[in-house]
C-alpha cells in the first residue's frame, strides 16, 4: 500500500509481455503513456505532471491534440507486426490515441493505481468494467445507494444480458456476504452514493469481500469523492470508476470515463472464476491477460478487448480538456468542499428545511465514516428537503438565480437538480424507495463561487417556497 500522496509506477507504462497459451510472445503491451519519474510525488505533483512530458517533435509543454483517426506505418513489415500484435505503437484511435493515454495515465496516477483507460463517458466506463468479467448466468451485489443510471444498467442493460444483480443496504456487510452466490463475480459500491452522499464504508466492505471462500472484486464509483478525497486503492478495492465529466474535468466542458486497475486484487486465487482474465483470450491469439500485464491486467483487458469491439472511445479533444482540469482538481475540490460545509449548516438551521444529508454534519449519519476515510474535506454534494415537500422543493429549483438547474455535478458553477423526476426518473416508486430516494430530495452540486452568494441565493429561494 502506498502512503497518502504518493502512487506506484503504473504498469502500462512499462513493458508487459502479452504471451499466448503456447507461452510465446505476441506483444509487448507498451501503450507508452509516460508517468512521472519519481513515483513519491505529492498529489497535488502528480495532477499537473503525471501522464505528460514535452511533445518530441515541436516542443510544446502543453497537452497536445493528437487528432488522427489512425497513425502511419513506419513500413510494410512494421504495419503487419502492429496488427499481428507483435509490436506495440499506435494503430488505429478507437484503441490508443496519446493525448488520451496521457490523460488515462495521469488518472492512474492520482488514483495509485496501476494501469487505467480513459473512454467517452462514466457511463461507458461502468459498462466496459462490467463486462469485462460478467455476463450471463452471472451474479453481482451491488449496494442500494447508487446513481440511477447505474440503477439502469445493473436491472436493464445487464439484466437484458442475463446478469442478476441483488441490491442490499449500503454499508451492511452481513447483507452482502449473505447475497453473493457461486456465480457472484463483483461486489459494487459508490464511494459517497449518488444523490443520498452517504459514505460507504469501503474498508469494511472490501476485506469482508475478501475473508470469502472464493473472494469477490470490489468495484467503487469513486466520482463524488473523487481521488483528492479518497483513493479505493488503498483500502484494497480491485477496480475504480470515475466519471471524467464531474469534478476530474471540472467545468462541464466535456464527457468522460475511466476506468482504473489498482492491482490490489489476485484474480488467479479462485480457478475458474475469472476466465476473461485467467483463461486464453481467443480473441487475441490466446493471450492470458493475468499473466501479460501482472500488474494490470483488468485494464489491459478493458482496452484490449472491450474498447476494441463497444468502441466507446475519447476523443483527443475531450482528453486535452480533462488533462487541463485535472491540473487544478485538489484546488477547486478544497474548494467545492469549503463550501458545501458552509451551505450545508445554513440549510440545517433554515426554518423552512426539514431534512438535510451532508457527511460533514456532525449528526449525519455517514458522519463516523466519513470522517475516517475521507481526507480534505467531505465531498461537493448536499441534499436536503423542504418544508412542504415535493411541490415546496420544486419552487426553490425555479427560483434559484445563482444556481444552473441542469443534470450533472461537480462544475465551478454551482447545480441543482430535483432527482426523483430527472436523473432518477427512470426507478418505479418501489425501486426509489429501494434507493432512499425521497420525492422531496434537492441534489445541490455546489461551486466554486463566493460561498456567501451561494447561501443569499438559496435563502431567497426557500423564502418563495
Amino acid at each position: 500500500m502506498t502512503a497518502r500522496g504518493q502512487t506506484a509506477r503504473v504498469a502500462l507504462s512499462c513493458a508487459a509481455r502479452v504471451l499466448n497459451n503456447k507461452g510465446e510472445t505476441i506483444m509487448p503491451f507498451q501503450l507508452d503513456p509516460t508517468f512521472a519519474q519519481d513515483p513519491a510525488k505529492h498529489f497535488d505533483t502528480l495532477q499537473i505532471h503525471a501522464g505528460l512530458t514535452p511533445d518530441p517533435t515541436t516542443g510544446a509543454a502543453a497537452l497536445p491534440i493528437y487528432a488522427s483517426a489512425a497513425f502511419q506505418f513506419d513500413s510494410a513489415e512494421d504495419g503487419a507486426a502492429k496488427f499481428a500484435l507483435a509490436k506495440p505503437g499506435n494503430v488505429y484511435g478507437r484503441l490508443t490515441n496519446t493525448t488520451t493515454d496521457a490523460v488515462a495515465a495521469r488518472v492512474a496516477a492520482i488514483e495509485g493505481g496501476t494501469g487505467a483507460v480513459a473512454v467517452a463517458s462514466g457511463h461507458a466506463a461502468e459498462i466496459l468494467a462490467l463486462t469485462n468479467i460478467v455476463g450471463a448466468g452471472d451474479h453481482i451485489v451491488a449496494s442500494d445507494s447508487l446513481y440511477g443510471g447505474t440503477w439502469n444498467i445493473f436491472l436493464h442493460t445487464l439484466g437484458d444480458l442475463g446478469v442478476e444483480t441483488t441490491f442490499v443496504e449500503n454499508n451492511d456487510i452481513d447483507a452482502f456476504v449473505a447475497a453473493t452466490k457461486e456465480n457472484t463475480k463483483l461486489w459494487y459500491v459508490e464511494t459517497i452514493g449518488n444523490p443520498l452522499v452517504d459514505v460507504a464504508d469501503v474498508p469494511a466492505i472490501v476485506a469482508a469481500a475478501n475473508s470469502l471462500k472464493e473472494p469477490v472484486p470490489v468495484f467503487v464509483d469513486n466520482t463524488f469523492a473523487t481521488p483528492y478525497l479518497y483513493r479505493p486503492a488503498e483500502d484494497g478495492a480491485a477496480v475504480v470508476i470515475e466519471s471524467l465529466t464531474k469534478w476530474i474535468g471540472g467545468h462541464g466542458a466535456t464527457l468522460g470515463g475511466a476506468v482504473v486497475d489498482t492491482g490490489k486484487f489476485d484474480w488467479k486465487k479462485t480457478p475458474g472464476k475469472f476466465p476473461t482474465i485467467t483463461e486464453p483470450d481467443p480473441s487475441y491469439h490466446g493471450a492470458i491477460f493475468a499473466d501479460a500485464a501482472p500488474a494490470a491486467p483488468f485494464s489491459t483487458r478493458v482496452l484490449a478487448n472491450k474498447l476494441r469491439d463497444f468502441g466507446p472511445t475519447l476523443s483527443p479533444y475531450a482528453a486535452q480538456l480533462i488533462g487541463i482540469g485535472i491540473e487544478t482538481l485538489s484546488l477547486r475540490v478544497q474548494r467545492h468542499c469549503d463550501n458545501a460545509l458552509a451551505v450545508a449548516k445554513f440549510l440545517e438551521s433554515h426554518p423552512k428545511v426539514s431534512w438535510v444529508r451532508y457527511s460533514g454534519l456532525e449528526n449525519d449519519p455517514s458522519h463516523e465514516t466519513a470522517s475516517r476515510i475521507l481526507k480534505n474535506g467531505f465531498g461537493g454534494v448536499v441534499v436536503f428537503g423542504v418544508k412542504g415537500g415535493r411541490d415546496a422543493g420544486l419552487k426553490v429549483v425555479d427560483n434559484v438565480k445563482l444556481f444552473t438547474h441542469l443534470a450533472n455535478v461537480g462544475d465551478a458553477k454551482s447545480l441543482i437538480i430535483h432527482p426523483a423526476s430527472t436523473t432518477h426518473s427512470q426507478l418505479t416508486a418501489e425501486q426509489l424507495k429501494a434507493a432512499h430516494l425521497s420525492e422531496d430530495l434537492i441534489r445541490l452540486s455546489v461551486g466554486i463561487e463566493n460561498a456567501d452568494d451561494i447561501i443569499a441565493d438559496l435563502d431567497q429561494a426557500l423564502a418563495q417556497a
